[in-house]
């Protein structure tokens, strides 16, 4: 099992979210989150006031899927999130020990 962990920009989330489902992902965090990575934030012009904005607005998105799923939730992030500027994010993966659905004490992939 894998934990995916995708920062994108909050503009892409529903083309995200489908593109997850149809790729058989089931389950899916969505954090509305604030960062910068190496465009270090930027500056904007407000009423004629030039100030700077040093945390982008970013959603994070955390989905754990079973390893013969990975490859397809990653593909489906990357092209679906893409617009070819910079921010577009970054997608994380991380080995995921053990998962237990609470409801029913079901563990491993069945939990997912």
């Amino acid at each position: 099992m894998k934990l995916i962990t995708a920062v994108i920009k909050p503009f892409k989330l529903e083309d995200v979210r489908q593109a997850l489902a149809e790729a058989g992902v089931q389950g899916l965090t969505v954090t509305e989150v604030k960062g910068f990575g190496r465009q270090k934030g930027h500056t904007e012009l407000y009423r004629g006031a030039e100030y700077s904005v040093d945390f982008v607005p970013e959603t994070k998105i955390e989905a754990a899927v079973s390893d013969d799923l990975l490859d397809a939730a990653i593909e489906a992030i990357t092209g679906s999130a893409v617009t070819g500027s910079i921010g577009d994010g970054k997608v994380f993966v991380t080995d995921l020990s053990q998962a237990i659905r609470i409801r029913t004490g079901e563990s491993g992939d069945q939990a997912l």
